[in-house]
């Protein structure tokens, strides 16, 4: 790869970072031919981007985004393919999903809405993450629960209001 086409490369994982918000580092080393390119096949029935790079490369793109991704720098050792995705949980629950025909791919890090996993043992809380609009969606039904209960409230209370009235006036 000549410098020109390093240049592009980094480039190019530099608008993905930016575009898509999400992404996870694994190790994929020592895998074969036939089984990346069924990581990949998987990748892209899940609509995730695979991507492998030089850890060096990996490391200009995350400066070049800009955000902090010190903590990240560390793992980028050894081989490296790099997941992007719009979902923050697909990339962990295919990894999860590999694992149980082998032991790769392994997490080294995650990088989701500004929030940085590092580490293999991260796959489960990754999984169980929500994403923002499942988090709105639940603030939303919370905000309007006590606003139902009131009116409810409101409406019974009324009935039972006008059938005592009903009532004394019938008696009165």
């Amino acid at each position: 790869m000549n410098k020109e086409e390093k240049h592009d490369l980094v480039l190019a994982l530099t608008e993905q970072m930016n575009e898509f918000g999400n992404f996870y580092i694994t190790d994929t080393s020592d895998l074969t031919v036939a089984k990346i390119n069924d990581i990949r096949r998987k990748c892209f029935e899940s609509d995730i981007t695979m991507k492998v790079a030089k850890n060096s490369l990996i490391r200009k793109a995350m400066e070049a985004a800009g955000g902090d991704y010190t903590p990240i720098f560390d793992v980028l050792k050894g081989s490296s393919s790099i997941l992007f995705s719009k979902s923050a949980t697909a990339p962990a629950k295919l990894i999860k999903q590999l694992r149980k025909a082998g032991p790769k791919p392994v997490l080294k890090a995650a990088y989701i809405d500004s929030a940085i996993f590092i580490g293999d043992d991260q796959i489960d809380t990754l999984i169980k993450l929500k994403s923002k609009e499942q988090l709105i969606g639940e603030i939303i039904g919370l905000l309007q629960s006590p606003a139902k209960n009131v009116i409810s409230a409101l409406q019974s209370g009324g009935t039972i209001i006008a059938g005592v009235v009903k009532t004394l006036q019938e008696r009165g």
